[in-house]
């Protein structure tokens, strides 16, 4: 692969080699294999179910240690697509009539009885300000369906509020009688009901550099009042993707695009952050995206399930601790079948693990629990029993992208899912002496994702790093747990706003 000087320069300035770049070109041109499914996993069958008295046990376990706790949020997203479905409806209407004429086609039906209680939006009193500022119309006289149309254009114009360029962390999610909050803000609430230690708590947010000034701005706005509020001091820093996780993209025919002669690049996706995650210092990390975030109505559950699977982390870590500790002293036949007798039953995995070191060299990874939530044919990735790239059966968190869809045998594994991936972990990433794991050394380099793009009215192809909870967390030692639907409250849609998990209890 020749370069120009211009992109030479280019790819130094990323810190990406050559040799990277021919990589994933060749990946390009190979394809990704599917992931293997062997069958989903279920409840007993690689998901655990907790009744009351264990989750009280299980609170009790993590409120009683003293390990150093952090919340990590990946926020770099913009609102862009929360708005998407409204930048098409504004496309075709260039009127009163031309809108309601698009809201009421059958292209716009799933959007159009949201559009009917736009009212209800946490943010709508802002809105209505710029309605009245900008339009110069009484709200009390003019229609509902002109209401509606105003609001649209107030939502979206880069002069009036312009959301869809905002961080998706900043938009008002919430209402609380007149206050309206974003939930960059609410999860230091969270912070406080479940990720601190004493009285103070640490939050890390992943960010895009051009808008760091807007959350320092926001977080500066409101700290002595989240202080007051919650009696909790927190400690907040922030971190970008870094630019060598970018990734090139290919027209169809697998040549690099170039933009102006300049060859194009995207970011990696969120498993770009395994990198970001592996620099902060913790034993216990939460992890968990910045929209799915609840009402604060919701915040007792929330958090109760939270504490709970952190409790798991902790049995789990303590029973693998103690088992290498054993190998190391005794590498007795008792102990090494203790320990092969638990990679069997924990993991499903029946390789042969026949000494001390190999035993060892098996359990010594970091572990995550993942809460799982009831498929409701929500889009995203779900949990099954792969036989992951060391050939060990393992629980992963696989994506559809990921699923060959083409199999009748693999097609009636994903039919028999039950359950859906909502983002919500918790990690312990030092190992039984204390020290940090390097996460990158657990990452299955071979899980990415190519997806079909556009750039400039061009098909394009676009790679993906491992998914953060894919292929980068592969070669973890992971639980499953079930947890109530009522935890899982994404915003992918601006009306999703309108759901009860985001208003307050009438």
């Amino acid at each position: 692969m020749k370069l120009s000087d211009e992109n030479q320069k280019l790819i130094n300035q990323k810190n990406i080699s050559l040799n990277q770049l021919k990589n994933q070109v060749d990946t390009f041109i190979k394809g990704i294999p599917p992931v293997q499914l062997m069958r989903p996993a279920t409840i007993g069958d690689g998901i655990l179910t907790l009744n009351e008295k264990q989750i009280e046990n299980y609170i009790n376990l993590y409120e009683s240690t003293n390990e150093q706790v952090l919340k990590f949020t990946p926020a770099s997203g913009a609102a862009t697509r929360m708005f998407k479905k409204l930048h098409q409806l504004m496309k075709h209407s260039e009127n009163l009539e031309a809108f309601n004429t698009h809201l009421n086609s059958t292209a716009f039906s799933s959007i159009k009885e949201a559009i009917e209680d736009i009212e209800s939006l946490a943010f709508y009193s802002l809105v209505e300000q710029e309605i009245k500022r900008e339009f110069k119309v009484s709200l009390a006289q003019i229609s509902k369906e002109e209401k509606a149309y105003y609001a649209v254009q107030v939502m979206l114009n880069e002069n009036l509020l312009n959301l869809a360029n905002l961080p998706k962390g900043l938009i008002y999610f919430h209402n609380y009688n007149g206050v309206l909050k974003t939930p960059f803000e609410e999860h230091f609430y969270e912070a406080a009901a479940y990720a601190k230690k004493g009285n103070h708590a640490q939050i890390h947010f992943t960010i895009s550099p051009k808008h760091q000034g807007k959350f320092e701005a926001k977080f500066n706005a409101v700290k002595n009042q989240l202080q007051a509020q919650t009696g909790v001091s927190f400690k907040v820093d922030y971190s970008y993707q870094k630019e060598s996780t970018d990734t090139i993209a290919v027209d169809l025919n697998n040549a690099p695009v170039l933009i102006d002669e300049q060859l194009y690049f995207r970011p990696g996706g969120h498993g770009a952050l395994i990198e970001n995650l592996n620099k902060v210092d913790a034993s216990i990390i939460f992890i968990k995206n910045i929209d799915n975030i609840p009402h604060r109505d919701g915040l007792e559950n929330n958090s109760k399930y939270k504490k709970a699977l952190a409790g798991i982390l902790i049995e789990k870590q303590n029973e693998i601790f103690t088992l290498i500790k054993k190998l190391r002293n005794e590498a007795s036949e008792e102990s090494i079948k203790a320990s092969q007798n638990y990679i069997k039953q924990e993991f499903n995995d029946t390789n042969h693990y026949p000494t001390a070191s190999d035993l060892i060299k098996r359990l010594n990874r970091p572990i995550r629990v993942c809460g799982m939530v009831e498929n409701t044919g929500a889009p995203g990735g779900g949990p099954f029993w792969i036989k992951n790239g060391k050939n060990e059966m393992s629980l992963q968190i696989v994506e559809k992208a990921q699923m060959n869809t083409e199999s009748e045998e693999q097609k009636k594994i994903i039919k028999q899912a039950t359950h859906f991936n909502p983002v919500d972990l918790v990690c312990g990433v030092k190992d039984v002496d204390g020290n940090k794991f390097d996460l990158t050394k657990f990452v299955n380099p071979e899980r990415g994702f190519i997806t079909e793009k556009s750039v400039d009215g061009k098909c394009i192809k676009a790679l993906e790093l491992p998914g953060l909870w894919n292929g980068a967390m592969e070669y973890w030692n992971s639980y499953f747990v079930e947890v109530p639907l009522s935890t899982f409250c994404p915003v992918k849609s601006v009306f999703d706003l309108l759901t009860p998990m985001h208003l307050a209890k009438s």
